[in-house]
């Protein structure tokens, strides 16, 4: 008998929390490598059908998700200055 793996809403959750927690971090390099890794992850794995695989790569997300967390608390207790590349809230 086969692993359940988790569902699709649970994926997509857990996706839209890694993009949400990624947007936390106020360093531009920061956000923009974790916004990129998450997107290119997920895309990557988007064919598995595997029922293991899958199950190992949504547990691998989780734990990425905890670090992210943890990692972009930490970020905000410390300030950087804007960079020349990042656009300035309102100017759109």
């Amino acid at each position: 008998m086969g692993a359940v793996g988790p569902t699709r809403i649970e994926v997509l959750h857990l996706y839209k929390q890694l993009i949400k927690n990624s947007r936390l971090f106020n360093d531009y390099n920061f956000r923009e490598f974790f916004l990129r890794r998450s997107r290119e992850s997920f895309k990557a794995n988007k064919h598995l059908n595997d029922s293991q695989a899958i199950i190992d790569c949504y547990n691998r997300g989780l734990e990425d998700l905890s670090v992210l967390k943890r990692q972009s608390i930490i970020s905000q207790l410390y300030t950087f200055d804007k960079l020349v590349v990042e656009p300035l809230k309102g100017s759109r």
